[in-house]
C-alpha cells in the first residue's frame, strides 16, 4: 500500500463518490479470474485493489469525524503494525 495513492483516492472519494471505487474494485476482482494473466499483472491488480480498500477505510474514519490527516496516519500505523506482527 502506498500512502500517496491512498491519499489521492481519498480525495477522489471526497470530490465524487465512494461508489466509483467500489465498482472499480469489483471490476478488478473479476479481472483476477482471467487465467492468462501473468503473476506480475496479478500483483499490480492486487496492489490497486489494496490501495482502493485502504482509501475506503480512510474515508470511513473521516466520515466518523476523524481529521483527514489523522485518518491517513492512523490507517498507515495499523497497516505497518500488522506487518510487524
Amino acid at each position: 500500500m502506498k500512502l500517496p495513492i491512498i491519499k489521492h483516492l481519498s480525495q477522489f472519494i471526497e470530490e465524487n463518490d465512494q461508489d466509483y471505487l467500489i465498482e472499480t474494485i469489483e471490476v478488478l476482482e473479476a479481472l483476477t479470474e482471467v487465467s492468462s494473466l501473468k503473476d506480475e499483472e496479478l500483483d499490480v491488480i492486487g496492489e490497486l485493489i489494496s490501495n482502493m480498500y485502504g482509501a475506503l477505510e480512510v474515508q470511513k474514519m473521516i466520515n466518523e469525524g476523524m481529521d483527514k490527516k489523522e485518518a491517513l496516519n492512523t490507517f498507515m500505523k495499523r497497516v505497518l503494525g500488522s506487518i510487524d506482527q
